[in-house]
């Protein structure tokens, strides 16, 4: 029996307790009444998980490895871990045999993808209402005319979440990875069968865990459609101009992206093909700690709107709560990574319809730490593609126990653990889409000017936001440019907004300049060094790697 008829079967069996498609005031009733989540004040849920399930496992988030498709996926990435097909039988029988004990299930048919070329039809079963309702919130409602015309219509997608249950990890002992903390074999399963279009969420709790494994499976298929997926928010202009911004965490992606002047597309996952770009999502998973009502407006109201539980359906999930229902976003002692799920119509300045057409900017964002990038930069084709297959931004180790050095951080295409093809699939589509659509890349440095963490200061926003303006507008290119000696990048002698130009030159903010050279120079050659061992044996051309910092 294969794996579908063996999931249809159970559903036929069951079928008067498989609530299939049920209302969205139905998830939530059933949601509150089973206790997965309480109602709050102003009638949001909140729900908790154990801590385990406070954000996703990368350790066990696995792909199933098999000759057809082997040579897709880059095996070397250190976020693409190889599963057995066996072991994912396994443990999709397992989730069989506890949804046949679960009172009831909950089915949900949605679509990957606002562009119906390429909606990916995605069939969620689970024994979880809050689990059904965060598809409702995430995922775009069914879509027949996708169903009739996506490329992926004949190749529907089934994913099985059982986030409560822990495996019966006896059964999986030299088959899934030994859990040091748990001092036997992993109890937890996110699993992704790309050939035969199925996933598993086993055991773990965190809404991410389903939202980007569904991403995953995105990045998988689009590229050999001829589609660029890209881990990035994106807005739309009043003439119709449309702009994708690309970062990692801290980087100010939201921040940026939330222009009112600009309608937002999505925050975090689009899809460029021959008629644009398209959000892949139905809402929003946004990271809560330190949230601001003042500082983030609309994130804030989406979640914390007051409205009749029945209708709000926002998922606030690990947040600190006080016993008259009131939210502690500043309490990061369960988690710091605290997160609330809503519809984008929840927010107020969107395009309903999700798609626009062909960037005509692209921002890469980094906040350096080392206070050597420059603040605005442009990128040619091949520098375009060399920093995307980069990925930097630079953290913060140790601030507790006083001021450490930053460190580089490379997430290749901005979200390495979702991006399991080999790298050129990526790169490539970038420069060709560059080449057919004339799209200006620009790199905007968010981080430290005047001098490293500790001794300089972060760029202030409202500069920040004047060389954006500059960039979407395209009055950037008005000004003269030269290039940086140490990241082969063109520098803009001026800015339209920015007083004094001598800011964009982060040499001229030090007060020493010999050890702002010094430290560029040790920036430039940590690209070359990670350049060489993730990709010096891939298949990278030279006029990209000719590109890089230090090489």
């Amino acid at each position: 029996m294969s794996l579908l008829d063996s999931l249809n079967g159970l559903l036929a069996k069951r079928s008067s307790s498989v609530r299939n498609n049920i209302s969205r005031e139905e998830m939530i009733r059933s949601s509150v009444e089973r206790r997965e989540a309480l109602v709050m004040r102003c009638g949001a849920l909140a729900t908790w998980t154990r801590p385990e399930s406070t954000g996703r496992s990368p350790k066990d988030t696995v792909i199933v490895k098999r000759a057809e498709s082997e040579k897709t996926i880059d095996w070397t990435s250190p976020n693409n871990l190889p599963l057995h097909e066996e072991t994912f039988d396994m443990a999709w029988e397992e989730i069989i045999q506890v949804f046949e004990k679960a009172d009831e299930l909950y089915v949900t048919d949605r679509m990957i993808g606002a562009d119906p070329r390429y909606a990916l039809p995605v069939r969620v079963v689970t024994d979880k209402a809050l689990t059904a309702l965060f598809t409702d919130n995430m995922f775009r409602p069914w879509s027949e005319e996708a169903a009739e015309i996506s490329v992926f219509k004949d190749r529907p997608f089934t994913l099985l979440a059982s986030p409560e249950t822990k495996m019966d990890y006896t059964r999986y002992k030299g088959k899934l990875r030994e859990d040091p903390e748990l001092n036997h074999t992993s109890d937890m399963l996110v699993a992704m069968d790309m050939d035969r279009s199925f996933g598993i969420v086993f055991g773990s709790a965190y809404g991410g865990s389903i939202k980007k494994l569904m991403f995953t499976v995105m990045n998988y298929l689009l590229p050999a459609q001829g589609i660029l997926p890209i881990h990035c928010s994106a807005n739309e202009g009043t003439d119709g101009d449309c702009a994708l911004l690309l970062g990692l965490s801290g980087t100010g992606k939201t921040t940026l992206s939330a222009d009112p002047s600009r309608a937002l597309l999505g925050d975090d996952e689009h899809g460029w093909g021959s008629n644009g770009v398209a959000n892949f999502e139905n809402g929003c998973y946004a990271k809560l700690i330190d949230l601001s009502k003042e500082k983030e407006p609309e994130i804030h109201s989406a979640c914390f709107h007051t409205d009749n539980y029945l209708s709000h359906g926002s998922i606030i999930e690990n947040v600190m709560v006080y016993p008259d229902g009131e939210f502690d976003l500043f309490d990061d002692r369960y988690t710091p990574n605290s997160r609330g799920s809503y519809p984008l119509s929840y927010l107020t300045n969107i395009k309903e319809s999700s798609v626009s057409g062909h960037p005509t900017t692209i921002l890469f964002l980094t906040a350096d730490a080392n206070s050597v990038i420059p603040p605005v930069s442009k990128l040619s084709r091949e520098q375009a593609m060399l920093w995307f297959l980069m990925g930097y931004t630079s953290k913060l180790a140790g601030t507790e126990t006083g001021i450490k050095e930053p460190v580089s951080t490379f997430s290749r295409f901005f979200g390495q653990p979702f991006m399991p093809r080999v790298p050129e699939a990526y790169t490539d589509l970038l420069g060709e889409k560059m080449n057919q659509h004339g799209t200006q890349v620009y790199l905007i440095n968010t981080g430290w000017t005047g001098g490293p963490y500790g001794v300089g200061h972060r760029m202030d926003l409202p500069l920040t936001r004047k060389m954006v303006e500059a960039c979407l507008s395209g009055e950037i290119e008005q000004s003269e440019m030269k290039r940086d000696p140490f990241f082969k990048v063109m520098v803009p002698l001026s800015c339209p907004g920015i007083e004094d130009s001598s800011i964009l030159d982060p040499g001229n903010t030090w007060e020493n300049r010999a050890e702002y050279e010094a430290r560029a120079r040790k920036l430039a050659g940590e690209f070359a060094a990670y350049f060489r061992k993730a990709y010096g044996n891939q298949n990278i051309s030279e006029d990209i790697a000719s590109q890089c910092p230090g090489l």
